[in-house]
């Protein structure tokens, strides 16, 4: 699988140096980190799945697109069941690869959909139990993809130093395999995981949340005792940051790394580090009709939040998609960009 790239940003956070790397999975197959996950789950079920029945997962949107196009692929159906806060983007891409959608408009009480697409999926299961259900909640081939080659593709682009690595969690697989990484490989690394407000994946009681890709319902299956370190992050501060960072840097991404800026730049901020690094898991094109259109952000009352406070962006290092180079290629922060109406 190719590895995908990482930019570098060098900081000046109140008057100190700091590097803040980002690891872009929107350049990964399907668009997203979960191109990495369904490649392992096809792996893993494979030999299980029944050519005229196919394959079935609950998804918030982008592991349903990649699914949908594992599934084009080896010429399987694939239904995913999703819920109104998926992108309209990611649901119209899912059916354009002739993958059948399945909507669940009813709110699981837990500030999501969560519990009822899964009600929803075992009704399919039920109905039809030729189907095959990869489980991206507790399939250990989700984590075990990230421990053997995310975290080593990351180790290798930023170096040996220390480096404070966050990590957005759903399901909580890409968590998890980076933790199992550190434990085994030992790299200099801090991990830390990166949760919304209202989300119950790591800890606490689910409430509201707006945003998709990050937080969840119920804990997480593949982290049940939580994960320490861990910080929240509220909508406002992600999506801020999102903005933050396409204006001073041309860097474009979606709401869980938006969620994971907030949290590097506040950590490089109050703690002294030098180095932190966000596995961003998708980019900017999924969310054009929310975060990045301000009608939307207006009607949910997300003012914007001084995420970037203290931090200057003093140069962008494009970095090649392989071990990263002894000299890579720096620019001046480009010019703001305007927002879409």
């Amino acid at each position: 699988m190719p590895r995908t790239p990482v930019v570098g940003l060098e900081l000046s956070v109140r008057g100190r140096p700091a590097t803040l790397w980002l690891k872009l999975e929107a350049y990964g197959p399907y668009g997203s980190v979960k191109g990495r996950t369904a490649l392992a789950l096809w792996q893993d079920v494979a030999s299980r799945v029944h050519p005229d029945v196919g394959i079935i997962e609950s998804t918030s949107g982008n592991l349903g697109l990649a699914l949908a196009g594992v599934a084009a692929a080896h010429r399987v159906p694939f239904t995913a069941v999703m819920d109104p806060r998926s992108s309209t983007a990611l649901v119209d891409a899912v059916a354009a690869l002739g993958g059948r959608v399945l909507t669940v408009d009813r709110p699981d009480g837990a500030g999501g959909y969560l519990l009822n697409r899964l009600a929803r999926l075992h009704e399919q299961l039920a109905a039809e139990p030729r189907l095959v259900w990869p489980d991206q909640y507790a399939n250990p081939a989700s984590p075990a993809a990230h421990t053997r080659e995310t975290a080593p593709e990351l180790r290798a682009q930023t170096g040996e130093e220390p480096t404070s690595v966050l990590i957005a969690v759903s399901t909580g697989g890409t968590l998890a395999g980076f933790r199992a990484y550190l434990h085994a490989a030992r790299p200099a690394w801090e991990v830390v995981g990166v949760d919304v407000t209202g989300s119950a994946a790591l800890s606490g009681t689910a409430g509201p949340r707006l945003l998709s890709g990050i937080g969840a319902s119920r804990r997480s299956l593949f982290l049940p005792h939580g994960h320490t370190p861990s910080v929240r992050v509220t909508p406002q501060e992600a999506v801020s940051a999102c903005l933050w960072l396409a204006e001073t840097t041309g860097v474009a991404v979606g709401g869980s790394s938006g969620a994971l800026v907030a949290a590097a730049l506040h950590l490089l901020r109050t703690t002294g580090r030098r180095r932190a690094a966000c596995l961003c898991p998708d980019g900017a094109d999924r969310y054009l009709e929310s975060i990045y259109r301000p009608s939307w952000r207006r009607r949910q009352g997300l003012a914007r939040a001084d995420v970037g406070r203290g931090v200057d962006v003093r140069a962008v290092a494009h970095l090649p998609a392989g071990p990263a180079s002894a000299h890579p290629r720096a620019r001046e922060p480009s010019e703001p960009r305007k927002e879409p109406p």
